[in-house]
């Protein structure tokens, strides 16, 4: 076999890009979990004195720095030895409310290594890997990861984006939040519409307990509750509105969620379904964006619908046409893609 030497190098260069990702990956959640870009987010640190302000070790923090710096996530003064964070770097990395904020991206990608060994048996068994079998890094990563795009899309331009709804949320409405997680996503809503009522479900307890503490902290009990359910038996009947978000793809039975939504939704009511940004075809998504989604496929979204009654695996890049017939094969007649980010569809469903 004839190797091109140029092609060769070429896919070398990218090799060591990667896995310069990779190893970067874990010292970010590091960082993130000590504190260490919140400290120099405030003004240009040396190692001794990052060191000193978070309580860490000098020794571990210089070489920690000296990664970040190598990798672009800090800036580096030679005259000095001080490093820091610039505006740009500082909204990504040390504002949690930001909407570019990404720790939360790298505890999941993170979270994707302990997945490795039940992975490999899959492989070779075709069972699934239930969303409760990975480790709970990767639900608070989520959570982290998806509330900043969910801030600033959900009240300003998603909801606004569907027909009618905006005016029903704003004098108060029914709303279930199906496959709701942390709860991020309720939690939002009800705090932008006061006179709505809100229920969130999801089949993951622990994500349902967690949900609930964050109401409270939040300030939103009073007209926001949590219930352990499944997107195919959750209870109530006549809701205005039903969201799913990031979610769908996920389930064994999207068809079965379908039409159980269908069932549930007022006559006039509006199913609104997120999902990661996706074209109808393979080569239109061998991109940057769908390289992150197909990989989170593999090892999150496919397992999780194998381990489901239907496992039908939609997979993270299911794309709008295949999203249209499983809606639409629920008896919707009406489906449309209301808007969409570059991370991002988002689909209106009516009766």
């Amino acid at each position: 076999m004839a190797v091109d030497q140029s092609k060769l190098d070429a896919f070398m260069g990218g090799f060591v890009h990667d896995l310069g990702a990779v190893m970067h990956a874990a010292t970010v959640v590091v960082g993130d979990q000590l504190g260490l870009y919140k400290a120099l987010a405030a003004k240009p640190l040396s190692a001794e004195e990052l060191a000193q302000a978070t309580e860490t070790d000098a020794r571990y923090v210089r070489e920690w720095l000296s990664a970040q710096a190598a990798s672009g996530y800090v800036t580096y003064d030679p005259a000095s030895e001080r490093f820091g964070l610039s505006e740009e770097q500082s909204f990504a990395l040390a504002e949690e409310g930001s909407p570019a904020f990404i720790p939360g991206a790298f505890q999941i990608a993170v979270a994707q290594f302990k997945i490795i060994p039940k992975m490999v048996k899959s492989f070779k068994t075709g069972l699934g890997v239930g969303w409760h079998e990975h480790d709970v890094s990767l639900f608070h990563g989520t959570e982290r990861f998806f509330r900043p795009g969910y801030a600033a899309y959900l009240v300003n331009d998603w909801i606004p984006s569907l027909g009618g709804i905006e005016a029903k949320l704003k004098n108060g409405a029914r709303i279930a939040d199906v496959g709701c997680g942390h709860g991020a996503s309720t939690i939002i809503m009800a705090q932008a519409y006061p006179q709505s009522t809100f229920v969130g479900y999801d089949y993951h307890e622990g994500s349902i307990e967690h949900a609930g503490e964050s109401a409270a902290t939040a300030g939103v009990s009073d007209r926001v509750s949590f219930e352990v359910a499944s997107a195919s038996d959750y209870p109530g009947r006549n809701y205005d509105f039903v969201t799913m978000f990031d979610c769908l793809h996920d389930m064994g039975d999207p068809l079965g969620a379908a039409r159980h939504v269908h069932e549930t939704l007022a006559d006039d009511g509006t199913w609104m379904i997120v999902e990661p940004f996706a074209n109808d075809t393979l080569e239109g998504n061998l991109n940057p964006v769908g390289r992150i989604f197909y990989s989170a496929s593999t090892l999150i979204c496919t397992p999780a619908s194998r381990a489901q009654a239907g496992a039908m695996c939609l997979g993270a890049q299911a794309g709008e046409r295949r999203i249209h017939d499983v809606v639409t094969e629920g008896g919707f007649r009406q489906f449309r893609r209301a808007t969409a980010t570059p991370f991002n569809l988002i689909f209106e469903a009516r009766r």
